[in-house]
């Protein structure tokens, strides 16, 4: 084994046990996703637009609350996720709610092994580049999982906020920017439900923005824009204060706490 596939091994179980966890939380909500709440935020509701009879891959898609979201719109969908037992409940999911999208058990670097079409939209969100420790294979594997002419959308948790470890209740600078040596943190609870017992064992990577929109370049795609925001749609990192908008912020909005990227395959 690896050490990679060690990582993606520990990482992967507690997904496994995250997935539990999460399908009871207030934070996923699961019963008013059932009765027909969208669980998309504003960003990558604003960026994609009308999706209605596109093709769309949802990478790192957790039990795929976002990909059935997509699908409620009409867009025809595929999911991929590390956690066997997120794959098996977005699948339940699917059944339940007579939709069609697509789930398929895969680590994200390997999708193109195991997803064989072409979509109009590549699309990732919140929390996923970090357990990735080399952005090339993901880009590679991106631009080729694209249609001519396709689009890949992302919003992601701003680098800086990585720097910091938060396992004490307040944010301290901890990690490098472009740190290449894995994190590895233990901890009690999950961002969903800090009160539960469970125990999260996870590694993770931090990668500045010049390796993402490189590692995307790389690949033959054109990069159409990137945006940084003060503004997170979850409260998921200590003392942040509510807007006006239902997003939050850090009370001095002395760094971005979330980035989004629109690339094109031509």
């Amino acid at each position: 084994m690896t050490t990679n596939n060690k990582y993606f091994k520990t990482n992967k179980a507690t997904w496994n046990q995250k997935v539990k966890e999460h399908a009871k939380s207030d934070m996923y909500n699961l019963n008013d996703f059932k009765k027909g709440k969208s669980s998309l935020m504003p960003y990558e509701l604003n960026a994609l637009g009308d999706v209605n009879g596109k093709s769309l891959l949802h990478l790192q898609c957790h039990f795929g609350q976002d990909t059935l979201s997509w699908s409620r719109m009409g867009a025809t969908c595929t999911g991929v996720d590390l956690s066997d037992e997120g794959i098996k409940l977005a699948q339940q999911l699917n059944k339940d709610l007579k939709l069609n999208a697509n789930f398929v058990h895969c680590n994200v670097l390997d999708t193109s092994q195991f997803v064989k079409e072409t979509f109009d939209i590549v699309f990732t969100s919140y929390g996923v580049i970090g357990w990735l420790p080399d952005l090339k294979p993901w880009g590679k594997m991106i631009a080729e999982k694209l249609t001519k002419g396709g689009a890949f959308y992302m919003v992601e948790f701003h680098p800086i906020v990585w720097m910091f470890d938060y396992l004490e209740g307040k944010p301290v600078m901890k990690y490098g920017y472009m740190q290449d040596e894995v994190i590895y943190e233990e901890y009690e609870g999950t961002y969903a439900n800090e009160n539960s017992k469970m125990i999260s064992k996870e590694y993770g990577w931090n990668h500045g923005l010049g390796e993402v929109v490189s590692a995307l370049t790389e690949a033959g795609l054109h990069i159409d824009y990137l945006k940084e925001h003060n503004e997170s749609p979850y409260n998921v990192l200590p003392d942040l204060v509510k807007t006006d908008s239902r997003m939050y912020v850090i009370k001095d909005k002395l760094y971005p706490l979330v980035f989004e990227i629109k690339a094109t395959k031509f």
